[in-house]
Protein backbone atom coordinates (compact mmCIF):
# COMPACT_ATOMS: atom_id res chain seq x y z
CA UNK A 1 0.00 0.00 0.00
CA UNK A 2 1.09 3.57 -0.75
CA UNK A 3 2.07 5.75 2.58
CA UNK A 4 -0.22 8.83 1.33
CA UNK A 5 -3.23 6.44 1.97
CA UNK A 6 -2.15 4.36 4.75
CA UNK A 7 -0.84 6.72 7.83
CA UNK A 8 0.27 4.61 10.67
CA UNK A 9 -0.02 6.10 14.62
CA UNK A 10 4.14 6.27 13.90
CA UNK A 11 3.60 9.00 10.91
CA UNK A 12 1.75 11.37 13.42
CA UNK A 13 4.48 10.67 15.76
CA UNK A 14 6.90 11.55 13.44
CA UNK A 15 5.14 15.21 12.85
CA UNK A 16 5.30 15.57 16.42
CA UNK A 17 8.60 15.27 16.90
CA UNK A 18 9.43 17.64 13.21
CA UNK A 19 6.92 20.39 14.99
CA UNK A 20 8.38 20.38 18.36
CA UNK A 21 11.76 20.42 16.90
CA UNK A 22 11.02 23.36 14.69
CA UNK A 23 8.91 24.93 17.75
CA UNK A 24 12.34 24.72 19.35
CA UNK A 25 14.12 26.40 17.11
CA UNK A 26 12.42 29.75 17.84
CA UNK A 27 8.23 29.49 16.76
CA UNK A 28 6.76 31.14 19.29
CA UNK A 29 4.33 28.78 20.42
CA UNK A 30 2.74 28.83 17.04
CA UNK A 31 3.30 24.87 16.45
CA UNK A 32 2.41 23.66 19.89
CA UNK A 33 -0.65 23.92 18.44
CA UNK A 34 -0.12 21.48 15.49
CA UNK A 35 2.32 19.58 17.59
CA UNK A 36 -0.30 18.26 19.98
CA UNK A 37 -2.99 18.07 17.33
CA UNK A 38 -0.09 15.35 15.58
CA UNK A 39 -0.09 14.00 19.16
CA UNK A 40 -4.33 13.36 18.95
CA UNK A 41 -4.73 12.14 15.76
CA UNK A 42 -1.69 9.40 16.64
CA UNK A 43 -3.49 8.36 19.98
CA UNK A 44 -7.04 8.00 17.90
CA UNK A 45 -5.51 6.15 14.99
CA UNK A 46 -4.39 3.72 17.72
CA UNK A 47 -7.50 3.52 19.24
CA UNK A 48 -9.14 3.44 16.10
CA UNK A 49 -7.00 2.03 12.96
CA UNK A 50 -9.38 2.03 10.41
CA UNK A 51 -9.60 5.53 10.10
CA UNK A 52 -9.37 6.91 6.77
CA UNK A 53 -6.61 8.96 5.97
CA UNK A 54 -8.94 12.15 4.66
CA UNK A 55 -10.44 11.62 8.25
CA UNK A 56 -7.52 11.98 9.77
CA UNK A 57 -6.02 15.29 7.56
CA UNK A 58 -9.37 16.67 8.73
CA UNK A 59 -9.30 16.02 12.69
CA UNK A 60 -4.93 17.21 12.21
CA UNK A 61 -6.19 20.53 10.62
CA UNK A 62 -9.22 21.39 13.27
CA UNK A 63 -7.65 20.15 16.28
CA UNK A 64 -4.32 22.26 14.78
CA UNK A 65 -6.90 25.20 14.77
CA UNK A 66 -8.41 25.16 18.02
CA UNK A 67 -5.36 23.85 20.30
CA UNK A 68 -3.59 26.74 18.90
CA UNK A 69 -5.98 29.36 19.52
CA UNK A 70 -6.21 27.50 22.92
CA UNK A 71 -2.76 28.32 23.58
CA UNK A 72 -2.51 31.86 22.56
CA UNK A 73 -5.85 32.54 24.75
CA UNK A 74 -4.93 30.65 27.50
CA UNK A 75 -1.52 29.88 27.61
CA UNK A 76 0.25 32.45 25.95
CA UNK A 77 -0.18 34.63 29.08
CA UNK A 78 2.16 32.15 31.32
CA UNK A 79 5.07 32.67 29.49
CA UNK A 80 5.36 36.39 29.51
CA UNK A 81 5.22 36.45 33.51
CA UNK A 82 8.28 37.22 34.87
CA UNK A 83 9.90 37.46 38.49
CA UNK A 84 11.97 40.47 36.35
CA UNK A 85 10.05 42.77 34.40
CA UNK A 86 12.35 45.15 34.66
CA UNK A 87 15.47 43.49 33.53
CA UNK A 88 15.77 45.13 30.36
CA UNK A 89 14.45 48.38 30.93
CA UNK A 90 17.96 50.08 32.24
CA UNK A 91 15.94 53.24 33.06
CA UNK A 92 13.65 51.73 35.03
CA UNK A 93 15.90 49.96 36.89
CA UNK A 94 17.48 53.42 38.50
CA UNK A 95 14.31 54.27 39.64
CA UNK A 96 14.69 55.07 43.69
CA UNK A 97 18.66 55.60 42.89
CA UNK A 98 19.96 58.26 44.92
CA UNK A 99 22.88 60.36 43.08
CA UNK A 100 25.38 63.20 44.62
CA UNK A 101 25.39 65.99 41.69
CA UNK A 102 29.38 66.68 40.39
CA UNK A 103 28.12 69.85 38.79
CA UNK A 104 24.64 72.05 38.51
CA UNK A 105 21.67 70.83 36.91
CA UNK A 106 19.73 73.42 35.37
CA UNK A 107 15.90 73.00 35.74
CA UNK A 108 14.37 71.63 32.51
CA UNK A 109 16.59 68.46 30.15
CA UNK A 110 20.11 68.05 30.76
CA UNK A 111 22.99 65.29 31.39
CA UNK A 112 23.96 63.56 34.20
CA UNK A 113 26.42 61.02 34.66
CA UNK A 114 25.02 57.79 36.45
CA UNK A 115 27.41 55.27 36.77
CA UNK A 116 29.33 54.30 33.39
CA UNK A 117 26.54 55.99 31.32
CA UNK A 118 25.63 59.91 30.91
CA UNK A 119 21.68 59.48 31.00
CA UNK A 120 19.68 62.84 29.99
CA UNK A 121 17.57 63.76 32.77
CA UNK A 122 14.83 66.14 33.74
CA UNK A 123 14.69 68.08 36.65
CA UNK A 124 11.61 70.52 37.61
CA UNK A 125 14.02 73.06 39.30
CA UNK A 126 17.73 73.67 39.31
CA UNK A 127 19.90 71.88 41.79
CA UNK A 128 23.19 72.87 42.53
CA UNK A 129 26.35 70.94 43.38
CA UNK A 130 27.09 68.44 46.28
CA UNK A 131 22.88 67.88 46.60
CA UNK A 132 21.43 65.25 46.20
CA UNK A 133 19.00 64.46 43.97
CA UNK A 134 16.94 60.50 43.38
CA UNK A 135 15.40 59.10 40.08
CA UNK A 136 11.81 59.19 40.64
CA UNK A 137 10.89 57.79 37.22
CA UNK A 138 11.14 57.82 33.69
CA UNK A 139 9.83 59.13 30.15
CA UNK A 140 10.98 56.68 27.69
CA UNK A 141 14.78 57.05 28.46
CA UNK A 142 14.71 60.37 29.68
CA UNK A 143 15.23 59.74 34.12
CA UNK A 144 12.74 62.31 36.22
CA UNK A 145 14.72 63.41 39.16
CA UNK A 146 14.18 65.57 42.19
CA UNK A 147 16.18 67.01 44.54
CA UNK A 148 16.30 65.10 48.13
CA UNK A 149 15.30 67.47 50.91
Amino acid sequence: MDIAITLEPWHWLILLFVLLGAEALGAGGFLLGSAAAAAVVSLWLWLVPDMSWPTQLMIFGIGSLLLSLAYWKLFRKVNNKSDSPELNNRASQLIGRTIVLEHDLPAGQSKLQIGDTLWKVESDRPVPQGRRVSVTGNQGMILVVREQV
